[in-house]
């Protein structure tokens, strides 16, 4: 096996389709604090640098224009986002509290483990998983 010294995720990168909903719904409905936020006239961009915690986690872009990806059928490409929780129905309360819906809780069938899932303003798949 070869060991490419990777020690862990550095980032996700979400292109979204509307800034200022996505950047609402990743900082008020999900929590994530804004580490930096640049306008990049060069590319008619933003980019927005997202934390969970102190841990740098997303990067946020918006683009002109952007094509639609398919998520419904699944579709070939990264499937989804998830996050770890530690209690899901109490994760699934927030959420409704914040005009979220979710699916209702599944069992994993592997490990026993509930989880959850819910659509970001462009419909991209994010798991709640509990530990």
């Amino acid at each position: 096996m070869i060991n490419l010294g990777i020690s862990s995720v550095h980032h996700i990168a979400i292109i979204c389709s509307d800034y200022a909903i996505s950047k609402k719904f990743y900082t008020e409905k999900l929590g994530l604090t804004i580490v930096r936020e640049v306008y990049r006239e060069a590319r008619d961009s933003y980019k927005l640098d997202l934390a969970l915690g102190e841990q740098y986690i997303i990067e946020l872009f918006s683009f002109p224009n952007p094509p639609t990806r398919p998520s419904r059928p699944e579709a070939c490409g990264l499937r989804h986002l998830a996050f770890q929780v530690k209690n899901i129905e109490e994760t699934v309360r927030k959420l409704a509290a914040v005009n979220t819906d979710s699916e209702p809780i599944r069992i994993d069938e592997f490990t026993g483990k509930k989880f959850t899932f819910i659509a970001d303003p462009d419909d991209l798949p994010i798991e709640f998983y509990e530990i």
